[in-house]
């Protein structure tokens, strides 16, 4: 029995969807009271009813994709497909997460980055602004990966590392420790 949400009745076709604006039916954590108004689903399986997972604003969580734990998705963010979005991660802004991405730990992606296809986003990584992490690539531990920048294929990115301007890192690469890599820099290591 799910008493943590419920659908308000409120609908809207969204690419094919039809997503349910949802309403909470208990406080969740210290920001969300019985009776807001929450975001979008397609279906219950798409929310978690355990936790203080929560979908605010007008973000939109449909397909298999699923929210759970203590995630919070707001503002215009979408996840769908197979995505998954938990422990305590953030998706706000017009970022989208998808395929069948994974975004966890205290991570976040936002503004209108996309973290797509079966990439990691995790530990206290942030991938924001019009950023790119698809392929296998992971972020992790405290990197940050912003500006138009692309990650791809099996690369990493972790410890403090940055990755930003219109920087490519792909194919087996590996940026760590407090390095940089910025304008135009491409970054590829061969298999």
């Amino acid at each position: 029995m799910n008493d943590k949400y419920e659908f308000t009745g409120e609908t809207q076709e969204w690419l094919g969807h039809t997503l349910h604006r949802i309403r909470a039916l208990r406080d969740i954590g210290e920001d969300v009271a019985a009776g807001d108004l929450g975001g979008w689903l397609e279906c219950e399986g798409n929310l978690s009813p355990s936790n203080r997972a929560w979908v605010c604003d007008e973000a939109k969580v449909y397909g298999k994709a699923l929210v759970s734990d203590n995630a919070r998705i707001y503002d215009n963010a979408q996840i769908y497909d197979y995505a998954e979005i938990f422990d305590n991660a953030t998706v706000c802004g017009k970022a989208q997460v998808y395929v069948d991405a994974q975004v966890y730990g205290c991570a976040e992606v936002c503004w209108a980055a996309e973290v797509y296809d079966h990439a990691l986003v995790y530990d206290k990584a942030k991938v924001f602004e019009e950023a790119r992490v698809y392929g296998a690539a992971q972020v992790y531990n405290a990197a940050r990966v912003y500006g138009s920048s692309r990650i791809y294929g099996r690369s990493r990115i972790y410890d403090s590392a940055r990755v930003y301007g219109d920087a490519r890192v792909y194919g087996d690469a590996r940026v760590y420790g407090r390095a940089r890599v910025f304008d135009k820099a491409q970054v590829y290591e061969k298999a």
